[in-house]
């Protein structure tokens, strides 16, 4: 096991005019799960490369236990990646397969036996040694790769995308399997997705990047209650957080009144102490965002204050079972980022004034399509974003 230390790491290609990766600081800690997460194009998997010296790095430094890593070959560093494609040998076995870099090194036949044996057991694969991956599922393709990687025992793991061949439920039960696995062994491990769902169960800590900036590094829980900017709080839950230019009312002793469009909710005192900031900006424009799941059907939530709910027709419902995704409209002027790397110019209007609205309602709501329904909003756990930057509102 080993530290991983990401310092001012950077990529270029055409001579400099593309940066794929633009000054990545992170520390890995010995043992820590991270996972980089983000859109397509983002330099995750670039970063992974360079980590793994497979890809020459342009500046910075990558730092394994201690020792800066940057002109160390491939071989030498100590590190095992698993592949999106799985890589695996056709024409081998299983157990050749995960026995094949032990065999390159000279281990003994007895050793190779043992290590193989032990970490087909981890992976449930002692039925299949005897098999060619063409005969195997690709859920168990997958863990061979894993294998292989593992019976090395490297001090740190490296996985690109592992999981985007497989199916949607395989998906579900291999991320559980792999952050068995890595908890288990204690392996310092660096898992690339573009999946936000994989991200937040799999990672100890998730580094969210967006252009080959990064925009925050954080527990999954912080990643998602205390977003550091508008990308990371549109990018972070499904559906994806309501983001709106709105108007902050003068803080007064019950808080002060918030207008999206033509409707008003009521911001409580409460609210300002817990986002100190928030009171630099009464009186003036600010970002809110609002996620679905903090919104409700108000004939569910009877006694829900009156200046803390808002009005509006039901343009789709989609009823999944465990929950009611609803969507309908507001003439509040949506916010998105436009230049990620300073976050400016944020602010864009949708043509007619008319913003979608998407709220995740409690299976038990009958609200359908075509009706009109009162929303309750829990404002207390409402974002708030800097107009101007679209940095978080906090002050603590």
């Amino acid at each position: 096991m080993a530290k991983v230390v990401l310092d001012n790491l950077t990529k270029q290609y055409a001579h400099g005019y593309i940066t794929a990766v633009n000054k990545l600081s992170v520390d890995i800690a010995d043992g820590e799960f991270l996972v980089l997460v983000g859109p397509s194009g983002c330099g995750k998997s670039t970063a992974l490369r360079m980590i793994a010296g497979l890809e020459e790095i342009s500046g910075g430094t990558v730092a394994i236990d201690g020792e800066v890593v940057n002109e160390v070959h491939a071989k030498d560093r100590d590190i095992a990646m698993v592949f999106q494609n799985y890589a695996l040998y056709p024409h081998m076995s299983v157990y050749d397969n995960i026995a094949f870099a032990l065999q390159i090194a000279k281990v003994p036949r007895q050793e190779i036996d043992r290590k193989v044996t032990e970490v087909a057991g981890i992976l449930q694969l002692e039925p299949y040694l005897g098999r060619r991956p063409g005969q195997l599922s690709g859920g168990q393709r997958q863990r061979v790769a894993m294998g292989r990687a593992i019976v090395r025992q490297p001090s740190v793991f490296l996985m690109d995308e592992p999981l985007s061949n497989l199916d949607a439920k395989l998906r579900v039960q291999m991320r559980s399997e792999i952050a068995r696995i890595q908890d288990r062994l204690g392996t310092t491990t660096i898992y690339v997705t573009h999946d936000q769902v994989e991200a937040m169960t799999m990672g100890d800590r998730v580094a969210l990047m967006k252009d080959g900036v990064l925009q925050q590094v954080d527990t999954p829980s912080n990643i998602y209650g205390r977003p550091a900017n508008i990308f990371v709080a549109s990018f972070i839950g499904s559906p994806a957080m309501n983001l709106y230019h709105a108007q902050l009312g003068e803080r007064g002793a019950g808080g002060a009144s918030l207008k999206l469009g033509s409707r008003s909710l009521q911001v409580t005192e409460s609210v300002f102490q817990q986002r100190p900031d928030l009171a630099r900006h009464a009186g003036g424009e600010v970002i809110v965002g609002m996620r679905p799941e903090d919104m409700e059907d108000l004939a569910l939530v009877p006694g829900h204050p009156p200046d803390q709910t808002i009005t509006a027709d039901v343009y789709l419902s989609e009823a999944l079972g465990s929950d009611n995704i609803v969507h309908f409209n507001l003439d509040a002027r949506v916010a998105e980022v436009i230049d990620p790397d300073t976050l400016s110019d944020i602010s864009k209007s949708l043509d007619g004034g008319s913003s979608a609205c998407v709220a995740r309602f409690d299976a038990k709501s009958t609200v359908r399509t075509g009706e009109r329904v009162r929303i309750a909003v829990d404002c207390a756990r409402l974002h708030f974003f800097d107009a101007q930057s679209g940095l978080a509102i906090w002050g603590d």
